[in-house]
């Protein structure tokens, strides 16, 4: 046994509960990180993960409280403190396998493997943040040597809780996770907690610090197993070309037997971009930002398109797109994550000359720009994924601002076969702002195609200035409005209108997707 000085033993104090206060927050944004990459971050995610750790954290208040009425010693509190390091260094290395069978049942729509390893890794929090609640109430419990010094004893701990609570907010996000990943994110702060906590234990008892020595020695091998291999699994048949978890998402190019690449973001649901050596067309929905401009009147020809800009740029198949068709043309791309700029660049071809990339989010980025566009391209969102200010009147408002006076604005909008809510509150949205809102359903797909025109339009002007396209127009563009023409559907809105104040997009967005679990989507996706 040691004894060290009063002094000493309360300003470690400190440092502990600040040590745990940083823990519990980068373990709670940490978590919704690994969770993240394969249930990805929607409202539901984010819910469960706050709500439960909302509980666990309540449990170590009212836990630790008791605990250190019954046992007041420092060795005890040490030793919480560095099983709470050990349990959260074991997470991510727990999870990972358990991760890598749900994103297979997600790829194959099994919605109870889904469903139970999500429940599985939140359950695997239970101890630690459970444990890291305890800090707190225990810190007092020692530090507290006169009642009458009970208020500031109490409020220096939870000052300097919060203060480690601010530096686990932001150091995650900004700093670790981007550079070297979730997993070892976690193993960082769990170190540092479980290097605090040995250390205070040391002080009080060494040989029971040195009997918890297999702790980081454990962690560690289970480190060096868990971190071999990708985060995710590429789909089958897809060989994986390149894996990188940025501030924002996981990113991984995929390739499949014949040279087509795909961007796969998180879950891995829905391919962002796609990619062929020798293909730029696909018929899917990057094409349909080609045919928008041709819903002005006719005869419209190519070279009225002029200068565009995309919000979402993701990997670049839309500007690759238009740079084929109209070579050299200028355009203003806005990618909130660069590390998908990087994987665009490096893996998919997204080198045009044309091509300007603002790395922004995507209404800051746009605000940025003073050039005024023949065609505004909206391709940032995607069911569950929506993110409501690119919705609203004034965001809209904002984008007519940057229109030529013939200019178009494009969104894609997710929806399920039977349910066109989002679908139909964007087009009542869109015609406070334009005269004209076209709608065309994308093939064998759950996307929606908006085209809102700066000019009143007609939608029977697509069809003509197909018929009048001269004879060297660029056959993908031919063919994309081809394509365009013949998914055309009647224009149908509701009552819902988002604003900056209002805009219920992630309650839509939220039942849409219960609704479609709930009525057999998943065994329609999967036929």
């Amino acid at each position: 046994m040691t004894n060290p000085g009063p002094r000493l033993q309360q300003r470690f104090l400190y440092l502990a509960v600040f040590s745990g206060g940083m823990t519990t927050l980068a373990v709670e944004l940490s978590a919704s990180r690994l969770l993240g990459s394969t249930f990805g971050t929607s409202n539901i995610v984010w819910a469960n993960i706050i709500g439960l750790i909302l509980i666990y954290l309540t449990a170590g208040y009212f836990i630790g409280g008791r605990w250190a009425d019954r046992s007041p010693h420092y060795t005890t509190f040490y030793r919480i403190i560095t099983w709470a390091a050990f349990f959260s260094g074991l997470v991510p290395l727990v999870a990972r396998p358990i991760l890598r069978v749900a994103a297979s049942a997600f790829q194959d729509f099994d919605a109870a493997v889904t469903a139970g390893s999500f429940a599985s890794v939140l359950v695997l929090f239970a101890v630690p943040v459970t444990l890291l609640g305890c800090i707190s109430p225990f810190s007092i419990r020692l530090a507290l040597a006169d009642v009458k010094n009970a208020g500031s004893i109490s409020g220096h701990m939870y000052a300097v809780s919060t203060l480690g609570s601010i530096i686990g907010n932001f150091t995650p996000v900004l700093i670790l996770i981007p550079q070297i990943g979730t997993t070892r994110t976690f193993l960082v702060f769990a170190g540092l907690l479980m290097a605090v906590g040995l250390a205070g234990l040391a002080m009080q008892d060494r040989g029971a610090a040195l009997k918890l020595l297999w702790m980081p020695a454990v962690l560690a091998a289970l480190a060096v197993v868990s971190l071999s291999g990708p985060l995710h699994d590429p789909p089958s048949g897809m060989t994986l070309l390149h894996e990188d978890e940025t501030a924002y998402n996981l990113v991984q190019v995929v390739e499949d037997d014949e040279g087509y690449r795909y961007l796969l973001l998180n879950e891995g649901q829905g391919v962002h971009s796609q990619w062929h050596p020798s293909e730029i067309y696909y018929r899917r929905t990057w094409g349909f930002f080609l045919a928008g401009p041709y819903f002005n009147a006719p005869p419209y020809t190519p070279d009225r398109v002029e200068r565009i800009a995309v919000v979402g740029l993701a990997a670049g198949t839309i500007s690759r797109q238009y740079d084929a068709v109209y070579p050299g043309i200028p355009m203003d791309g806005i990618e909130i994550d660069p590390g998908i700029v990087e994987a665009g660049r490096a893996y998919m071809g997204m080198t045009q000359p044309g091509l300007n990339v603002m790395v922004a989010d995507g209404r800051f980025g746009l605000n940025q720009l003073d050039e005024t566009y023949t065609m505004i391209g909206i391709d940032a969102y995607r069911v569950p994924y929506v993110p409501w200010h690119l919705t609203t009147v004034e965001f809209f408002e904002e984008v007519r601002d940057r229109l030529t006076d013939d200019g178009v604005l494009i969104i894609n909008v997710g929806r399920t076969s039977s349910d066109r809510r989002l679908v139909e509150a964007m087009a009542r949205t869109l015609l406070d702002v334009y005269p004209s809102v076209h709608t065309m359903d994308v093939p064998d797909s759950y996307n929606t195609i908006l085209v809102a025109t700066r000019q009143p339009t007609s939608a029977h002007n697509l069809a003509a200035n197909l018929a009048a396209l001269p004879a060297g127009a660029h056959p993908v563009l031919r063919e994309a409005l081809t394509v365009a023409a013949d998914s055309l559907r009647p224009t149908a809105i509701s009552q819902t209108r988002f604003t900056d104040d209002r805009a219920p997009v992630e309650s839509i967005v939220d039942s849409m997707v219960i609704e479609f679990l709930l009525t057999g989507g998943i065994d329609e996706l999967d036929n």
